[in-house]
């Protein structure tokens, strides 16, 4: 469902044909987080998700902020069962917009689309996760969201 927050930025759902817009962004995402040269994703994980986005089936979701043709942020949430409520709830996974354009609004359009897509799945929360030292980010989340204090805690096998 195409969300317009204004005449120069459209959001709207994920499509096939966005991938080579879509690519460099989730590039620079995950190397923002350290995850480029030796300590990048297998490929395969990047092209597994890019498929999920599209499979109706899957609780993986993405949307883009558009303008002028050119893609220039990217969300990615996830519905999923909690041990605390009934209804699902949301974790919003990424978040990027490419840095031409950061405050702009980009971010909080993308954040607030999702809010408005969860509301309409009858899912009340909306959460994420992002690290101490981004400043910036944490700006934004701020104006946003609670900060409920939890600590991440990460075991990899």
């Amino acid at each position: 469902m195409p969300i317009n927050p204004s005449a120069e930025l459209s959001i709207r759902s994920i499509r096939p044909d966005d991938y080579p817009g879509w690519r460099p962004l989730w590039d620079a995402y995950n190397a923002f987080y350290g995850r480029y040269g030796e300590t990048a994703l297998d490929e395969h994980i990047t092209l597994t998700t890019w498929a999920r986005f599209l499979q109706d089936s899957e609780p993986v979701h993405a949307l883009i902020a558009e303008s002028q043709g050119q893609i220039v942020g990217i969300v990615h949430y996830v519905f999923h069962r909690s041990t605390t409520r009934l209804a699902d709830v949301c974790y919003l996974q990424d978040l990027y917009t490419i840095a031409s354009q950061r405050g702009k609004g980009i971010g909080r359009q993308l954040i607030e689309s999702v809010y408005a897509i969860a509301s309409e799945s009858a899912c009340r929360r909306v959460y994420w996760q992002t690290h101490e030292s981004n400043a910036a980010g944490r700006l934004l989340y701020d104006k946003l969201a609670q900060n409920k204090g939890f600590i991440v805690y990460s075991h990899e096998s």
